[in-house]
């Protein structure tokens, strides 16, 4: 029989058959894919026609559709339902792409026709875009060693190769860590918590097959236990539990995974000709510059360490009232800046839960997008990977634009965060396609019967993960390859980011911010408390970010640390990190960094983002608005439509008329007057 990764998909918009396809498929799907894409890569090197740009750049764009579409499907899989099997798949295929990749762009006679066509770009008269993606196609082969030979050559292919192989292991012990770990609780152990936390414990001890309810290493039930819980040695586990991640001893520990990772990645900058590999990262990012990178960073750090050690103060105190002894520790904080919160804010997170139900946030980022764009959303019934998952047709005056998935709730089998993916990206050429677009988040599931409620950071995620849905659904370019989130890893964060800013916005939440209960409003006094605390404990979250942040960029700024667990000690106590703060994310577990290249060097991108996303709302509030059509317009014209088809500071200048400073991020996040 035909296997259904490599047929025609004859589903609603060539959704893939999810239904139709087992785990078996994968292997034969992916050796024939990956066979058919070397012989299509092999016609356009050989060809005897002299090089142009559709025989060549454009024929590069149309080559390995079937390769694309049985990973999309399978790394989509790998991700958000992960499997036994599907975990020796996805060590099996690491090596096997790399050395694909290794292949195409080690081919000396395709390069030399992309490199001829570079140095006659002048004479070929091309498109805006056309030009781009020659500038990309040859950059990228320059950058992946197209143009080393001999032992150099073959020394970057073994790199490549291995760094796969430990990127895989490094997400897959993680993952292990995460779904191994959970702390089983008594019905005494849970006084005190919420009801809606308790709910949260007795589901997720429900799903584990556990005799009672359980503390998982999910961020949508251990941070809300670690806000709540009065049992201060519950909280002490259940915090070391989940900061030791990837660090727990065994066969799953990545310590020694994250020192090899380093210093092959300073071994590959060194071989392109770079001296350090974060040199080498920035080059293509908006920073470009370790330095720059450093210089935002340092002027971030310093008053929000002032902040944070003063809160850390006014913490401490509060826990000495409560009749605990000793400096405020890590797994206190958050449950006495919960109670802060409430006491200076009059804000309880457990009565504010009830009027963020998430069918609810779904409905009122769906409703800020056809206020802003245009876009209808109506729901779609096909099979999906997961039952959890769920389907919408984005529309716009009834032309179809995208179909966008969301996968919300936290399972075992799913790797912690959140984030956004394509199964498709947007292109008009060589084939026309529309995007699929996918959300995933880890948010907690109810009891059956009973409705999910977030807490306000997990509604600010679901419209982030939403920013990034936007960015690829309103993509407008010619090539797929820079469509939508195909931009420097420095940009791709400002749409993400920008788009929480409307969360906040009054009149969304006094519209749809209804009791779970009742379906009554939240009340005014309780939206204007909601919105008055929206920059509670920011000395906490910006300190911890920024720490993730510098270590990233020190680790990559210079020759490999022999032991990266010392070296990160040793930056943070440079930094003068406050006691009762740890990184947000450790190296053992700094999934951005060390299970790809993605954001290695580039976690600083999201406060690189927040620069530009809190000058890009203060343009909608001065133009009448945060749902002004004029500025939504120019928007969606000058950032989110255009993908990676220009310079993002030029995107960005071509909205704002100008690049912003530092200064709206403090002001933003109250840390400057």
């Amino acid at each position: 029989m035909t296997n259904p990764l490599l047929a025609e998909w004859d589903t609603p918009f060539a959704l893939p058959p999810f239904d139709a396809i087992s785990d078996e498929d994968f292997p034969a799907a992916f050796e024939t894919a990956r066979l058919e894409h070397l012989a299509e890569v092999a016609a356009i090197a050989e060809q005897p026609e002299a090089p142009s740009f559709d025989n060549t750049i454009l024929a590069l764009e149309g080559a390995g559709r079937s390769l694309d579409r049985v990973l999309s499907v399978f790394f989509s899989l790998a991700g958000a339902d992960s499997t036994k099997r599907r975990q020796e798949l996805q060590r099996d295929f690491a090596p096997k792409l790399a050395d694909h990749s290794s292949q195409i762009y080690g081919n000396e006679t395709l390069f030399a026709r992309i490199a001829e066509l570079w140095e006659r770009r002048e004479e070929l008269d091309l498109a805006p875009q056309e030009a781009r993606l020659l500038y990309l196609t040859h950059r990228g082969f320059v950058r992946a060693g197209a143009a080393l030979s001999g032992t150099q050559a073959v020394r970057m292919k073994e790199i490549k190769a291995r760094l796969s192989v430990l990127g895989t292991a490094f997400t897959q012990n993680l993952l292990a860590d995460e779904s191994g770990w959970q702390m089983e609780l008594s019905e005494e152990d849970l006084e005190g918590l919420p009801e809606i936390v308790k709910a949260s414990a007795r589901a997720a001890g429900e799903e584990r097959g556990a005799a009672g309810p359980v503390i998982t290493l999910s961020r949508s039930l251990i941070v809300p236990f670690l806000q709540f819980s009065p049992r201060r040695d519950l909280r002490e586990t259940a915090w070391r539990a989940w900061t030791s991640r990837g660090a727990m001893g065994g066969e799953t520990d990545n310590r020694e995974i994250a020192a090899e990772v380093l210093d092959l990645r300073h071994e590959r900058a060194g071989l392109l000709g770079f001296e350090t590999f974060a040199a080498y990262k920035l080059e293509t990012e908006m920073a470009k510059t370790p330095e720059a990178v450093r210089e935002l960073l340092v002027a971030v750090w310093k008053p929000a360490r002032e902040r944070a050690l003063a809160d850390q103060a006014a913490l401490e105190e509060m826990m000495h009232a409560d009749g605990a002894n000793g400096p405020l520790a890590a797994w206190d904080w958050r449950y006495y800046a919960e109670k802060r919160r409430k006491v200076e804010h009059d804000l309880d997170e457990t009565a504010l839960k009830p009027y963020l139900q998430l069918e609810r946030m779904i409905e009122a980022a769906q409703t800020c997008a056809h206020r802003l764009f245009g876009l209808e959303f109506k729901p779609l019934y096909v099979p999906l990977y997961h039952p959890d998952c769920r389907a919408w047709e984005v529309t716009r005056e009834g032309r179809h634009v995208a179909v966008f998935v969301a996968d919300y709730f936290a399972r075992a089998s799913k790797r912690s965060g959140a984030w956004c993916s394509a199964m498709r990206m947007q292109g008009k050429r060589p084939v026309e396609q529309s995007p699929i677009v996918v959300n995933v988040c880890n948010f907690a599931k109810p009891s059956a019967g009973q409705p999910a409620l977030l807490s306000y950071d997990d509604a600010r995620t679901l419209f982030h993960e939403f920013g990034h849905a936007l960015h690829q659904m309103l993509s407008d370019v010619e090539f797929a390859s820079i469509a939508g989130t195909s931009v420097a890893r420095d940009f791709v964060e400002l749409p993400s980011q920008l788009y929480e800013h409307w969360l906040e916005v009054p009149e969304v939440l006094g519209e749809f911010a209804t009791h779970a209960e009742t379906g009554e409003p939240m009340p005014k006094e309780m939206l204007e408390r909601v919105l008055a605390a929206a920059n509670a404990d920011q000395g906490f979250q910006t300190v911890e970010y920024v720490a993730s942040a510098l270590v990233d960029l020190e680790f990559h700024d210079a020759a490999a640390p022999e032991d990266p667990m010392s070296k990160q000690e040793e930056i943070l106590a440079q930094l003068g990190m406050p006691e009762a703060i740890v990184m947000r994310h450790a190296t053992p577990h700094f999934a951005h960094v060390f299970a790809g290249d993605g954001y290695s060097s580039g976690y600083y991108s999201y406060m690189w983002s927040e620069v530009m996303d809190a000058d890009a709302f203060a343009a909608f509030e001065e133009a009448g608005g945060a749902f002004d059509e004029g500025m939504a317009r120019r928007l969606e014209e000058a950032i989110l439509s255009t993908g990676g088809s220009e310079e993002a500071g030029d995107l960005y200048l071509r909205f704002r008329g100008r690049m912003p400073g530092v200064e709206a991020l403090l002001k933003g996040r109250g840390l400057a007057a």
